[in-house]
């Protein structure tokens, strides 16, 4: 039997997994936002949370990009969920991907890499062998992690960086774009340049 499959959150971001699902001819029967700015988005309605009915055994994708909002609207709602992968996407048979995670054109994931739940890997990005992703995590497009790297929770991997072989960057950290990473990142620390400097670390 076929599941009934829904949008979290009409941004423009939602715009992008309608991309991927429609790659995949996945139907999407509506998007639900919490405060609707449109009545559509690419021919798809838009419905306020407070008036949708979750039919039974309906799973969703939370269509939002700011991670630390993604999270919240996971803890705070009991939906089931589902991962889209973009027909244009390269995913080893050997790698794991989680619930809700959304995987755009382009992207190269290779062996044994292991990426969690409700994760973006953007357009044109590479996940190598071995790496381990953690929950909540965003591969910017066109960023590049070598193998056996691991990214903690709820991090931001910036447009266009790179990260060398066997590394590991903390949780809710923010890599900068273009920044190269070549030393261990800490926790909630914000990193940018060329090679990569820590500028601050943010307030938990």
């Amino acid at each position: 039997m076929e599941t009934n499959k829904y949008l979290f959150g009409a941004s423009g971001h939602a715009k992008v997994v309608l991309d991927v699902l429609f790659s995949n001819n996945i139907k999407v029967l509506a998007i639900i936002d919490d405060n609707p700015k449109t009545l559509y988005i690419s021919t798809i309605p838009v419905v306020k949370t407070k008036d949708f009915e979750i039919p039974e055994g309906s799973q969703f994708i939370v269509a939002v990009g700011d991670n630390s909002i993604r999270k919240k609207i996971v803890n705070k709602n009991n939906f089931q969920y589902f991962s889209a992968f973009h027909s244009d996407a390269t995913i080893s048979a050997f790698a794991s991907i989680e619930e809700g995670t959304i995987v755009m054109p382009q992207v190269v994931v290779n062996s044994d890499a292991k990426i969690g739940k409700h994760c973006i890997i953007n357009s044109r990005s590479v996940v190598e062998h071995d790496c381990v992703l953690e929950d909540y995590v965003h591969i910017s497009p066109n960023a590049s992690l070598a193998g056996n790297v691991t990214i903690g929770e709820g991090t931001q991997i910036g447009i266009g960086s790179s990260v060398i072989q066997g590394i590991t960057i903390g949780k809710w950290a923010t890599i900068g774009a273009g920044a190269v990473i070549l030393n261990d990142v800490p926790d909630y620390a914000v990193v940018v340049g060329n090679p990569g400097k820590i500028i601050k670390i943010k307030t938990k």
